[in-house]
């Protein structure tokens, strides 16, 4: 028996438009580094748009994007993201690109960034919404202390990829810990295939199955993650997704 192990023109087109519709569940996507050059993100402006255009196949129609703000490492203000996105979103036009993109920032908790909360208005993704991130080697000292601290400065922040930080897999009740005195949570979308690890991946399901998650968001940086992202469009872990109730479709341009 003979099996065709080609696919037709047909088939691939209509793989192709499931892809494109992946994502438009969501419409927008809050977590990403597409300014190009100021982080660990997408390095060149061509990069950017190629991005920004697939993430536009794949479905979205708005970003938030989020470059790093980390003393020592990322060294970013309100000034260096508000030139990046103003010098993005003019080569988008220039090209046509038809897609609401706009800055606010991935906070890393340190003591820079409780100076900074202390000092000027913070970026958010949406209202008082600020986007923070942990260590991923180890807890930060008294970090229930420091979220209430975000809180108290009149923001509420959502935790950035919450399934990565390998020293709550096994203290769950960390999470229940931090969504009861209002922090949000943010899924990686690419924890759901692996791409962080099966333990990732695990931790991930489980805050899905527990409905804790708020927001999801790509995390783009790079080539690879697009592509990853691509698979993730036809898997079945995505219906699992489509499912959920994340908020991603209330923040608007």
């Amino acid at each position: 028996m003979l099996f065709n192990i080609f696919k037709s023109r047909s088939q691939e087109q209509n793989i192709d438009i499931v892809q494109e519709q992946a994502f438009a569940f969501l419409g927008t996507d809050i977590h990403s580094h597409l300014i190009p050059g100021i982080d660990d993100g997408a390095k060149t402006l061509e990069d950017s748009i190629r991005f920004i255009e697939q993430l536009q196949k794949l479905g979205f129609r708005n970003i938030v994007t989020t470059p790093h703000i980390k003393w020592g490492h990322f060294q970013n203000t309100r000034e260096t993201i508000s030139w990046g996105l103003n010098q993005l979103n003019k080569a988008l036009e220039a090209k046509g690109i038809d897609i609401s993109v706009r800055a606010a920032a991935e906070y890393y908790i340190d003591d820079f960034f409780l100076q900074l909360l202390q000092e000027e208005p913070l970026l958010v993704i949406r209202e008082n919404q600020v986007l923070v991130e942990l260590s991923f080697y180890a807890e930060p000292f008294r970090v229930f202390d420091i979220f209430f601290k975000i809180q108290t400065a009149g923001y509420q922040p959502v935790l950035a990829h919450p399934e990565r930080y390998a020293y709550y897999h096994d203290r769950k009740d960390v999470f229940r810990k931090l969504k009861d005195m209002g922090v949000m949570l943010q899924l990686n979308l690419l924890a759901q295939i692996g791409h962080y690890g099966r333990q990732v991946q695990a931790v991930s399901n489980w805050l899905i199955e527990e409905h804790l998650y708020d927001y999801c968001g790509t995390d783009m940086h790079h080539e690879n993650h697009l592509l990853q992202l691509q698979n993730l469009a036809g898997s079945k872990q995505l219906r699992m997704l489509q499912q959920y109730d994340f908020l991603n479709a209330k923040v608007m341009p």
